[in-house]
């Protein structure tokens, strides 16, 4: 079947992720800037959350290009990565609404791991479906930078009991790696 409508679903659901998480930015009561300090932490769970998800979805996309034709694994892998980037609003408020606590930085770091093993398991089953030796498999290489990910964010779980702002500081650290979109599979688009 044609990838097409994956690419439909899968751009409409995380518009939706996004304008969720925009939505729990409450406007404060006051009319000067002081009024905005009790929601910095929110805000920048906030940015910090768009951020993730942004380089989801362009990821998503650039990978999607490159696709010939989908199954009923990538569906259901898909899927599985949209389930877990749709916890992203709820790990995002509860982090920023209880001020980085220990116990929410950890859930936000188990959402994220959830979404970089997800997102795994769309490449695979993608690899599957377009075989070992095809463009796709060999445009992916040997994913240095996904491996890398998940071992930041299982490292971050337990980093968040201990030091919840270097957990943080290592999330940060994996979006850093991504801001810039994923190439590999442009070489093959073009060819």
């Amino acid at each position: 079947m044609t990838k097409g409508r994956i690419e439909a679903f899968s751009d409409g659901v995380i518009a939706i992720i996004i304008t969720i998480m925009v939505l729990e930015l409450k406007v404060p009561h006051g009319h000067d800037f002081e009024a905005l300090r009790p929601l910095m932490s929110i805000f920048f769970c906030y940015v910090l959350s768009f951020v993730n998800v942004g380089i989801y979805w362009n990821n998503h996309h650039h990978m999607f290009h490159a696709v010939k034709h989908v199954g009923g694994w990538v569906l259901w892998a898909n899927l599985h990565l949209l389930f877990w980037l749709s916890l992203m609003p709820f790990a995002t408020t509860f982090m920023g609404e209880n001020d980085f606590a220990s116990a929410t930085v950890a859930a936000y770091a188990v959402v994220l791991l959830m979404c970089g093993v997800s997102y795994t398991i769309l490449v695979f089953a993608l690899i599957a479906q377009h075989g070992k030796d095809s463009d796709f498999a060999r445009a992916l290489g040997s994913d240095t930078k996904g491996k890398i990910s998940l071992v930041a964010y299982l490292s971050a779980i337990p980093l968040a009991f201990w030091m919840p702002i270097l957990s943080l500081v290592l999330i940060g650290i994996v979006a850093v790696l991504w801001i810039i979109p994923d190439q590999r599979f442009a070489r093959i688009v073009k060819s």
